[in-house]
């Protein structure tokens, strides 16, 4: 214990949601922030179901990022409880950022989310990230910027392309600088708390979300059944698809197993290469109708539904 003293007192430590509309660019900025992939990136929206926390250093200051699904007008339960684990995600945290998608503007969603950032402005500092910057004439951001701020009085305001990097570095050493001071709630090698488990049944349903385009856009769910370690420092993982109907299981197996195929390969590659060893991965796929409306399964997708 006496070892801690002098530098336990500098150091700091504080929980930033990242909330804003589906494809706002959330996720980029996570995995650009934490220096790795902590969080699946997919040009289709709402592809995060569930918090994830990435661990971001910055000298004596450990950041502790909150991507939460984007936040839209829910209609099953799925829905409800990845709005809800994207409130809950803003509650628990000591910053909110609010990622805007400079590009498309000060749409319903994003004023919608203003709207309710403003009834519980007061309780924790909200700051705005423009982004996206790069692909639109920077003339036009200032007066976005200004309509924004007319809505909410943000405390800090960022122009950023979390696709480029843009941008980061003074948001990253702004966060350094206003985070408490406290000890560090995570190992200083440890970027990301999203158990191996959850993070290859992540990664095949980027795969299924990429490979399958507006065929199966948000009808599958991935489980992670068993990860087997194996002597040689490998590992064996076995991951169920879930979907809801006949003809989108046909979609995902594909002309003689060929996608299925395809999504196990690509996966697996980019398993062993976060993960810097070998990954055997077998994929099965199951019909269960009606899954995205069983309390059961939006747990084990670290999902809590309100209702």
């Amino acid at each position: 214990m006496s070892g801690q003293g002098e530098g336990e007192a500098q150091r700091r430590c504080g929980f930033v949601a990242i909330l804003g509309a589906p494809n706002a660019g959330k996720s980029t900025l996570v995995n650009a922030l934490a220096g790795t992939k902590v969080s699946i990136v997919s040009p289709k929206p709402q592809t995060t179901r569930f918090r994830i926390r990435a661990v971001l250093m910055e000298g004596e200051a450990q950041i502790v990022l909150v991507d939460t699904p984007g936040i839209f007008a829910p209609r099953r339960r799925l829905d409800r409880a990845m709005v809800s684990a994207a409130w809950g995600g803003a509650q628990d945290a000591d910053f909110a950022l609010l990622v805007v998608d400079a590009k498309s503007g000060l749409t319903e969603p994003v004023r919608a989310i203003i709207e309710k950032l403003r009834s519980v402005q007061g309780q924790r500092p909200i700051w705005l990230a423009l982004n996206k910057v790069d692909l639109i004439p920077r003339e036009t951001l200032l007066p976005l910027a200004a309509e924004l701020h007319g809505l909410l009085d943000f405390a800090e305001s960022f122009m950023i392309s979390a696709s480029k990097s843009q941008g980061l570095d003074r948001l990253r050493e702004k966060l350094a600088a206003v985070m408490p001071p406290g000890p560090w709630m995570f190992p200083e090698d440890e970027l990301s708390d999203l158990p191996n488990r959850m993070l290859a049944a992540e990664v095949v349903r980027e795969q299924i979300l990429r490979q399958t385009h507006e065929e199966v856009p948000h009808h599958a769910t991935v489980e992670t059944e068993t990860w087997t370690e194996r002597e040689d420092g490998s590992a064996r993982v076995d991951c169920t698809i879930y979907v809801g109907r006949a003809g989108q299981k046909a979609i995902i197996i594909g002309e003689k197993g060929a996608r299925i195929r395809e999504i196990g390969r690509r996966a697996r590659l980019e398993l062993t290469e976060l993960l810097e060893r070998p990954i055997h991965l077998f994929l099965n796929v199951k019909e269960r109708p009606g899954w995205d409306e069983e309390r059961s399964r939006l747990r084990a997708l670290g999902l809590e539904d309100e209702g």
